[in-house]
């Protein structure tokens, strides 16, 4: 089940970020509601397209290899969880609808929550270990 969700949410993190960054006009007019908050900045669509390939990485870090892949995923999930708290405090401060709010639910407020479970899942003591292979650094040689 882990790994199914930060499949999804690494697999999502990616795509958008590829997007915005190989198609940003088009993220733009195609995302619900994000040509009503302003002029596209072609720029800075690509700018957090950067921010979302390099949380896809963590995630997928995270599903590899959960011990040494924990704190790059952490701070993936500080980002998601910010741009989350951003799209809140635009409904609170009257500059988005409620309704805007719930659209935003399941893709851009519920990921970030998501994946600091799953970083307390894969640290718990009982938390299935990353199995090390002959070949991976750090593993034990033999003698030659």
């Amino acid at each position: 089940m882990r790994k199914i969700l930060a499949l999804i949410i690494g697999l999502g993190a990616a795509a958008n970020g590829l997007w915005m960054i190989l198609a940003p006009y088009h993220w733009y007019t195609w995302v619900p509601g994000v040509s009503a908050t302003g002029a596209a900045n072609i720029h800075f669509i690509r700018d957090i397209g950067c921010a979302y390939l390099v949380t896809a990485l963590a995630v997928f870090w995270l599903m590899l290899s959960p011990q040494r892949g924990g704190p790059a995923a952490f701070v993936a999930a500080l980002f998601l969880i910010l741009h989350a708290g951003m799209h809140v405090w635009d409904t609170v401060a009257g500059r988005e609808s409620k309704l805007h709010l719930l659209r935003d639910g399941p893709a851009v407020i519920l990921p970030g929550f998501v994946l600091l479970w799953l970083i307390w899942s894969y640290s718990r003591p009982d938390a299935p270990k990353a199995v090390s292979s002959p070949e991976s650094p750090g593993a034990p040689r033999a003698a030659p």
